[in-house]
């Protein structure tokens, strides 16, 4: 039982993953930030291009 709770101790894989989960995370916030922002500005062009259209 102690080599058991001495392996699980040193045992870093989880750590690992949750750090890759974290940034993961972490870019798909900026991902989802910079396609809003995007697709703000360009339905705001197209509504000015809208507007100028007879």
């Amino acid at each position: 039982m102690s080599t058991f709770v001495s392996r699980f101790m040193k045992d870093e894989s989880g750590a690992t993953a949750i750090e890759y989960g974290l940034i993961v995370a972490l870019i798909a916030v900026v991902i989802i930030t910079a396609v809003t922002t995007l697709g703000t500005k360009l339905n705001t062009g197209f509504e000015t291009v809208n507007s100028k259209l007879p």
